[in-house]
């Protein structure tokens, strides 16, 4: 069975909530998530849904921006697959989606963050040939 990656409309955000809430660590309430998530809509972002036969089972979000050292960059976020749906070849395919959709839109690089206690994600991400180039810094305010 072939995935979708369809956009999701600003309308429609309230369908991946729940999947936000189960990757972040944050204690944010949703409609806080909610708010935060339509002011992205205005930031260079696109939200995508993973669908399989119409239904939705993951998502992840792309922002288009220049980088003095990549040049135009696509920043995949929140890249999330129900667990049933893991360890079957899907991510590889969200990827090279990702990839080409990029590509469409002229970028010259892909760039990802990764919470440090996921391991699972960093070995993914280096099989697709990502590489580590740093760290990410937060302190909130």
């Amino acid at each position: 069975m072939e995935p979708a990656f369809n956009k999701i409309l600003k309308r429609d955000l309230d369908t991946i909530l729940p999947y936000l809430e189960n990757l972040s660590s944050s204690t944010a309430k949703r409609s806080i998530l909610k708010a935060r998530l339509e002011e992205m809509y205005a930031q260079n972002y696109e939200c995508f849904g993973v669908f399989l036969d119409s239904k939705l089972v993951g998502t992840f979000g792309l922002w288009f921006m220049t980088r003095h050292y990549a040049g135009r960059s696509c920043e995949l976020d929140h890249i999330y697959l129900e667990q049933a749906y893991r360890s079957q070849g899907l991510g590889k395919k969200l990827f090279k989606f990702v990839e080409a959709y990029a590509q469409s839109k002229n970028c010259e690089a892909l760039e990802l963050n990764s919470y440090v206690e996921n391991f699972a994600s960093h070995k993914f991400f280096m099989n697709e040939a990502y590489i580590l180039r740093g760290y990410h810094f937060l302190k909130k305010l």
